[in-house]
């Protein structure tokens, strides 16, 4: 006999208590996820994520005081193994609050007019340590990292040695840890290893992170 699937732990995060409400409806009518607190601005998001060690946070954007970017840096600024996951809710018309919230340490976004599979897949994928972003989001974040980078480069970039800045370039293009060892001829167990030191090296918490930074190499 299967045992049960191990349940995710979700605070929920928003300034509209109806949303707050349909959301907790429809995460604890599944099986393996469960709310284990609510707030309704970035600072009580702080405080009840911190009191109950969720493993992820779904955390809307826009919201009064303190914001949901601002709250997911504030979540995510160390690197305990407990720091829970952050899923920013938004519409997909918020190009900066897509950058700024990958930037401070979020796994991704999803549309909060997103099915509800689309949502409950968004939980799972970043209680797994997966970043998150919705097709929708996806396509836009490409266009914004396609424009030209802006002059103002992290001077951290200049000091990769060139393997390390060959592999971040492959990330930004979107490639997976097995296409970039078949792309340089590298050992996959090679490849994460430059990854995890470049996480390390330029501060970076996720993948997308890292791809954002790679739009700031030199002939990106």
């Amino acid at each position: 006999m299967n045992e049960p699937p191990t349940e995710i732990s979700v605070v929920i995060a928003d300034d509209d208590p109806l949303v707050c409400s349909y959301l907790q409806g429809v995460l604890d009518a599944t099986a393996d996820l469960r709310v284990v607190g609510l707030a309704n601005d970035g600072a009580e998001a702080v405080d009840v994520a911190t009191r109950t060690r969720p493993a992820v946070v779904l955390m809307d954007v826009r919201m009064p005081g303190v914001n949901g970017v601002d709250a997911t840096r504030e979540l995510t600024r160390d690197d305990a193994d407990d720091r829970p996951a952050v899923v920013l809710m938004t519409s997909v018309d918020s190009d900066q609050a897509l950058v700024d919230g990958l930037r401070a340490g979020a796994n991704g976004f999803t549309v909060k007019t997103a099915p509800v599979e689309m949502i409950t897949a968004a939980v799972r994928a970043a209680a797994q340590g997966a970043d998150v972003l919705s097709p929708e989001a996806t396509a836009r974040l490409l266009e914004l990292t396609a424009m030209p980078p802006a002059p103002i480069r992290d001077p951290r970039l200049a000091e990769l040695p060139d393997r390390e800045r060959e592999v971040l370039r492959l990330i930004g293009e979107g490639q997976t840890n097995a296409g970039i060892a078949r792309s340089l001829y590298l050992a996959e167990s090679t490849v994460k290893g430059h990854v995890s030191r470049l996480m390390s090296k330029l501060d970076c918490t996720n993948r997308t992170q890292l791809a954002l930074l790679a739009g700031q190499l030199d002939g990106s």
